[in-house]
């Protein structure tokens, strides 16, 4: 719009479909409206992460930055990034009966690797 352009004010047209809803019903109204347009980002949310969002993950998680950047690092590597970086982690943890710290820092050195692939079911000669 041109700053010289005068805005012609319409929001008493507008607001028509409003003018006749308490003040519960407007409010229930902005919160259905808003989860409407928060829905889409929750769906891609579930199915989709990325570097930065798996290293606070790891952070969460009680690695270090350096840590946590190693591990995701090893993470795409291993064609496992859409299980996600903590996912794997834990699911290393859980295989080999060892605290989340001691699993994720042997991911780290290179060890384990076949054995999370395995359990994710991606086959190892594959993803190499």
């Amino acid at each position: 719009m041109d700053k010289n352009q005068v805005r012609i004010d319409d929001f008493e047209t507008r607001r028509k479909h409003l003018e006749n809803l308490t003040d519960d019903e407007l409010k229930a109204l902005f919160w259905r409206l808003a989860d409407q347009a928060v829905q889409p980002l929750v769906e891609l949310a579930k199915t989709h992460t990325s570097p930065s969002i798996e290293r606070s993950v790891l952070l969460r998680m009680g690695f270090s930055s350096v840590e946590a950047k190693i591990i995701v690092d090893k993470t795409i590597e291993h064609h496992l990034m859409g299980k996600g970086a903590g996912h794997v982690v834990y699911q290393y943890a859980t295989l080999e009966v060892l605290p989340i710290r001691e699993a994720g820092l042997a991911l780290m050195r290179g060890e384990g690797w076949d054995k999370v692939m395995k359990a994710f079911g991606v086959n190892v000669h594959e993803a190499q």
